[in-house]
């Protein structure tokens, strides 16, 4: 590994400006232009390279938002596996219904780990942006075959993220199922994810840690041992077998003269340099070497300041972003709840409303005089009028409705308990369930129940919601509540109870 001074002398972005730099560009240019057309490519690929330096965009910024990314993927995929085997569940799988409030966790956990991924993507993309523009842009099959999985990343994660926000609001503007989209994205992304790791291991390892990626003044040390696509233009060259492409490097190695040299210096942590001339005033007077602050020294604090508001920036936009929608779903965040979908005790019975009756096409079925819920048993078939249910004797429990969507909130049903129910039909223990809606249409007006919700004693016929009449909306005449299960298997308007095995 080189010094840390080497390394500093050839980064391009921090050099100075003066007339070795200005021959050094000349002396390129007419080489760009002669009949070789290649290192003009690379002379326009260094120049986008250099001006997207800056110290934020370097290894070590892409390991530390790329672990928190993971993180967060990883999290989201694993929620969102339980929610999906939830509403799908394989053979023989049986789910815990306590605590009550599991799905609402889990749930809430993964819309906030998706949203928080918003702002730390856009951050890991603005980190690698200048390995955009490496030069050559592809190094051989292997190397394009790794540029590829990183697009297939990068594009499914922001697909994911933008239809899993919009899922949030209901609203679909695509052709494609969303559900199905989604669970399928998700694989995708977990398994480019992994392959992505196994490729940048090597460079991972080396800045996991802030003491092995910054030297004793707070500069960056750029390690091109490592195979890291993220060096500085300079340093990126070397290793080339054609002089005149290294001397294209240093094209890239001057600051414009003025206030807006100083400006792009400032906001580098270039150290500060006079370009008008490169001979030293031999007249002015030379400050003690005590009081002087090393070119070191001002160029580490300087990419040191940079990087702070960098990363404070970011986690102020994720804290922000979290705080502000995680009250959908949390009590403590309830008072901050900005952005969220949904406000919680706000609608009908004190609760909101995701899908309608007026939507859902029940508004004359629901409420019908002559209606009737159907309970099929293995033997026995019955058929209760609202107040034959109530006759059947009923029961309170405080069980959370959890949407897909993200929000939730905990509140007082009472109703008929299922057990019960199925009782009433001669209904053997451990029996599955179908429970049909009155709705026509819709992927969820058939909902099979395992044997764990049906016999719970906490699972209900809802017919009231915090202590009135359930409203049309949420379901009225009957609807299913059951711990620990989405709200989308909570189905509203029952028309008919089957027992199934």
């Amino acid at each position: 590994m080189r010094d840390a001074e080497g390394d500093d002398a050839r980064q391009g972005q921090y050099a100075d400006d003066g007339q070795h730099g200005r021959q050094q560009s000349a002396g390129s240019k007419s080489f760009a232009h002669g009949p070789l057309r290649l290192p003009a490519v690379r002379t326009l690929l260094l120049d986008a390279r250099s001006a997207m330096a800056s110290p934020n965009r370097n290894a070590r910024s892409a390991v530390v938002f790329g672990r928190l990314l993971g993180v967060a993927f990883v999290i989201c995929f694993g929620t969102g596996l339980y929610s999906y085997f939830l509403q799908q569940p394989l053979p023989g799988m049986r789910f815990p219904t306590q605590p009550a409030q599991l799905y609402q966790f889990t749930q809430g956990v993964h819309i906030t780990a998706g949203i928080a991924i918003i702002p730390l993507l856009l951050a890991k993309l603005n980190a690698v942006m200048p390995a955009l523009v490496q030069t050559p842009p592809v190094r051989g099959v292997l190397h394009l075959l790794e540029r590829l999985s990183i697009a297939v990343l990068v594009a499914s994660a922001i697909v994911q993220v933008v239809t899993g926000l919009l899922n949030t609001y209901q609203w679909y503007p695509w052709p494609f199922p969303f559900k199905q989209v989604h669970n399928a994205l998700a694989y995708v992304i977990i398994g480019s994810l992994i392959l992505h790791i196994g490729v940048k291991l090597r460079v991972i390892g080396r800045y996991w840690r802030a003491r092995d990626s910054y030297d004793e003044h707070g500069r960056f040390i750029a390690d091109a041992a490592v195979g890291s696509e993220l060096l500085p233009p300079a340093l990126a060259s070397e290793g080339s077998d054609s002089a005149p492409d290294a001397a294209v490097a240093q094209t890239v190695t001057s600051y414009p003269r003025g206030v807006t040299g100083r400006v792009l210096r400032w906001v580098d942590g270039a150290p500060a340099s006079d370009s008008r001339s490169t001979a030293p005033d031999t007249d002015a007077p030379e400050p003690s070497r005590a009081s002087r602050p090393t070119p070191e020294a001002t160029a580490g604090r300087r990419e040191r300041v940079a990087r702070r508001g960098f990363l404070a920036g970011v986690t102020a936009a994720t804290v922000g972003v979290v705080v502000l929608t995680a009250g959908q779903s949390s009590k403590l965040a309830e008072p901050f709840n900005v952005f969220g979908a949904r406000q919680r005790h706000r609608g009908p019975n004190d609760l909101p409303v995701n899908r309608t009756a007026r939507a859902a096409g029940v508004l004359a079925t629901a409420t019908a005089a002559d209606w009737v819920l159907t309970v099929v048993g293995p033997d026995v078939t019955r058929t209760f009028s609202r107040a034959e249910l109530v006759a059947l004797g009923t029961t309170e429990a405080e069980l959370p409705i959890s949407c897909v969507e993200g929000w939730s909130q905990v509140a007082t049903w009472k109703g008929v308990r299922m057990r019960d129910l199925l009782g009433s039909v001669r209904a053997v223990p451990g029996s599955h369930v179908r429970v049909t809606s009155l709705e026509r249409h819709g992927g969820y007006r058939v909902m099979d129940m395992g044997p764990e919700y049906a016999e719970d004693p906490t699972t209900l016929l809802a017919l009231e919601l915090n202590g009135e009449k359930l409203d049309l909306d949420h379901g009225f005449p009957a609807r299913i509540i059951a711990p620990g299960r989405p709200g989308v298997l909570q189905t509203k308007w029952i028309e008919k109870i089957e027992v199934i095995a």
